[in-house]
């Protein structure tokens, strides 16, 4: 267990950083400090405490990134309730079954959310109460209107509780255990099952502290939180963190398509960006691969004094982009493109690649972007975790990749089974990732060990690799390699704007698509040459964090 108490570090945070800005939305601007932030809280532990919630008891919260979802998260914790953050993405049915499984007594949900639902099919549910208002959708407390009326009062209520007003003295959190629940994050993976992570306050901590030590943020620092806060990557280091430090936290809430992002970030010029891949791929893809393609630009970078000019340039139009004033871009989440990832190494782009997972809250690596070694996925967090490779040579052969420290989850909820199918009884937890490790502890990510295709003739191939280049590859839009009868075979969504770009009918993409297969298949390893292209007529369906659903297209 750390030294280290998360809702000691809040309570200082708050009092330290008293009138900095905390959040702010960017659709309304409106901002609240740390001192109304800490008095909000205040006010919600009032109302848990008025409606009968005791430690331990779980809150589920679902709505896109505003100040109230981060303060009913913030309120549950510091209060020593559970937080259950779902996914707005999720589809309803799918979401009522983890709002009854998590055994949530209360629910704060956006209305139009709301709609979807079926109360009465959620019976531990006492209240639904609405995040856009506090108004209360529905209730089942044994006196009519108990929630409503205890909202309408609350104000009432905190100015009897501080008759003398909010003040920096009253910023006092529970002394809880380490291994107390405090966060139930439902992954949404490509298997087809959502699992509880039951995530620890010791858990949040070793993220937070690491985030505190590198210097991620830091008092009055800016960030942009565009990435999906009950997601457990933005959640950490686009909320959690920050607010531990004394961050300036804008929130984006609304769907992040590249122009108003764009603008976002130079609206806000953050300190610290956490990117997904699909925005950096994108960028890349559409604005610098047709430029360095062409004729005289290939000549050009090939020419040291002009390529280094060249790719000066680009740099500096990137960086703008994003805002202009980040000391780095992280990068998470899923898999960099390698053809994207070095490109930006080569124009000395700030990024760095980051690798965690659910169940360790997220982070398990990551390294500085002037030390980040190019292809890899950082370097294990040294004195909060511990990385190793089950394999007999773990700097060449390629194993699954096993963690182990203060990040790890304390298991899924109300599923020992699988709890146990991956973590060992010397508490390593076996990710299925498959990767190498170098001494110092950076790891080098190959694919997930259920996705590997082993060859009749003893030859392992990650299909992420070859997805990769495919995914880069003129009028690709996204791809799945599958093995169909001991043949590689590509499945393909074709990006029909590229081909309307470039005059393509339909009756043309046959041919063309023969054509990506030859190109391709110069590009790969002569075991991992594809046999056939088939067409797939529709987007693949993914999860919820955009993941493709790959147990459907087996």
């Amino acid at each position: 267990m750390l030294n280290e108490n998360l809702l000691a570090i809040y309570a200082n945070s708050f009092k330290d950083n008293w009138e900095l800005p905390a959040l702010t939305d960017y659709i309304t601007g409106n901002t609240m400090t740390y001192c109304d932030f800490a008095r909000t809280v205040a006010r919600y532990h009032l109302f848990f405490e008025q409606a009968g919630i005791k430690k331990g008891d779980k809150i589920a919260l679902m709505g896109k990134n505003t100040t109230t979802w981060v303060t009913i998260f913030m309120s549950t914790i510091t209060y020593g309730a559970v937080i259950v953050p779902v996914l707005q993405e999720f589809n309803p049915k799918d979401a009522q079954h983890i709002i009854n499984h998590s055994d949530a007594e209360i629910l704060f949900v956006t209305n139009h959310l709301w709609e979807t639902f079926e109360f009465e099919k959620m019976p531990k549910l006492k209240a639904a109460i609405s995040l856009d208002n506090l108004s209360v959708h529905a209730e089942r407390y044994p006196e009519d209107n108990f929630i409503a009326n205890l909202l309408k009062n609350l104000d009432n209520i905190f100015n009897d509780a501080y008759k003398k007003g909010f003040n920096e003295r009253d910023v006092k959190y529970p002394v809880l255990p380490q291994d107390s629940l405090a966060v139930i994050n439902y992954t949404s993976g490509t298997t087809g099952f959502s699992k509880g992570v039951m995530l620890t306050l010791n858990n949040l901590c070793g993220n937070v502290v690491y985030g505190i030590q590198s210097r991620l943020h830091y008092p009055g620092s800016k960030c942009l939180s565009f990435l999906p806060l009950a997601h457990a990557y933005g959640c950490t280091f686009d909320m959690l963190a920050p607010l531990a430090i004394g961050t300036h936290i804008t929130l984006f809430g609304k769907l992040p398509s590249p122009k108003l992002l764009l603008k976002a970030l130079n609206d806000v010029r953050p300190n610290l960006v956490i990117c997904v891949p699909l925005i950096l791929e994108k960028i890349y893809r559409k604005e610098i691969l047709p430029m360095i393609t062409k004729q005289a630009m290939r000549w050009a970078l090939a020419i040291p004094f002009l390529d280094s000019a060249i790719c000066a340039r680009i740099r500096k139009k990137l960086v703008e982009a994003f805002g202009g004033e980040f000391e780095e871009i992280i990068v998470g989440g899923a898999p960099l493109n390698h053809e994207v990832e070095e490109f930006l190494h080569r124009i000395k782009f700030p990024f760095t690649v980051g690798y965690g997972m659910t169940e360790c809250g997220p982070l398990i690596s990551h390294t500085p972007w002037r030390q980040f070694q190019c292809l890899s996925s950082g370097r294990t967090l040294q004195g909060i975790m511990e990385s190793r490779i089950d394999s007999p040579d773990p700097e060449n052969i390629p194993g699954e990749i096993c963690v182990k420290g203060e990040n790890v989850m304390k298991g899924y909820y109300k599923n020992p089974e699988a709890t146990n199918a991956v973590l060992d009884e010397d508490g390593w937890l076996h990710t299925g990732d498959m990767g190498t490790r170098s001494a110092d502890g950076t790891i080098f990510i190959k694919g997930r060990y259920k996705t590997m295709i082993l060859t009749s003739n003893g030859q392992n191939i990650y299909p992420e690799e070859i997805e990769a280049k495919l995914n880069n590859m003129l009028h690709v839009s996204e791809s799945l390699i599958v093995e169909r009868k001991n043949h590689l075979v590509a499945l393909v969504y074709p990006d029909y704007e590229s081909m309307d770009e470039a005059g393509i009918t339909t009756d043309k993409l046959p041919e063309e698509m023969e054509r990506v297969r030859i190109e391709l298949n110069k590009l790969v390893a002569p075991y991992e040459k594809i046999d056939r292209i088939q067409l797939i007529p529709n987007e693949f369906e993914k999860t919820p964090k955009r993941s493709i659903k790959r147990y459907l297209y087996q």
